[in-house]
């Protein structure tokens, strides 16, 4: 019985000393509050039959791109059995937008009947969920934690500024393209700039009509 109410007493004092443990994430300056890139795909069947568009289809597929207001950033893909054929007509309409057609497509909902094609566009949108984020109140902050909205601001400026969302995701890789006189232009610019106190100090007349 001694051995009990012993043991008993020592599970009390352990569990009066600990605390609950401080979100790691909160423990140092990574923000918690970063972007999240969605992606949604929207598709439209036009008819295309031996792979090639009628006039009217291919004013439906302009009116289409401009409802969506296709630009840089949007993916075009064209699917079904003609798609090697009417690519070229979709990549004609979509130049009118400075886009162009990629290679593949994705999978999307449905069949595609014979003698249509699908146009699939696809776009990413960024944007930083729970924000502004005040689950967590400034004080007491006895674990000195970082502020649970912190990088709310910036990254919510950031997914909102950035021009394609899918950079944020792997990057941009770099020109295979080098040119070296853009390259060094600022550096021959800074180097061969006269030093401003060369030409002395400039006579500077304050009063007016002289």
């Amino acid at each position: 019985m001694y051995r009990h109410f012993t043991l008993l007493a020592l599970a009390a004092a352990v569990a009066g000393c600990t605390h609950d443990q401080p979100t790691e994430a909160l423990r140092g300056v990574e923000p918690v509050n970063v972007p999240v890139v969605t992606r949604a795909d929207y598709a439209f069947d036009l008819a295309a039959p031996g792979g090639s568009l009628p006039s009217s289809e291919a004013g439906r597929l302009d009116g289409w791109f401009r409802s969506l207001q296709l630009g840089y950033g949007d993916s075009i893909y064209v699917d079904g059995l003609d798609a090697y054929e009417a690519k070229s007509d979709v990549a004609r309409i979509a130049g009118q937008f400075g886009m162009m057609v990629s290679n593949g497509a994705p999978v999307t909902a449905g069949a595609i009947q014979p003698g249509t094609v699908r146009v699939v566009v696809t776009r990413a949108r960024a944007n930083v969920p729970n924000c502004p984020n005040w689950s967590a109140p400034s004080q007491p902050n006895l674990q000195n934690n970082s502020m649970s909205g912190l990088g709310c601001s910036v990254n919510a400026n950031l997914a909102a500024m950035v021009a394609n969302p899918e950079d944020l995701v792997h990057g941009r890789e770099g020109s295979t393209v080098v040119d070296s006189v853009t390259a060094t232009k600022a550096v021959n610019t800074y180097r061969t700039a006269k030093p401003t106190g060369t030409t002395g100090l400039q006579d500077l007349n304050t009063k007016k009509g002289n």
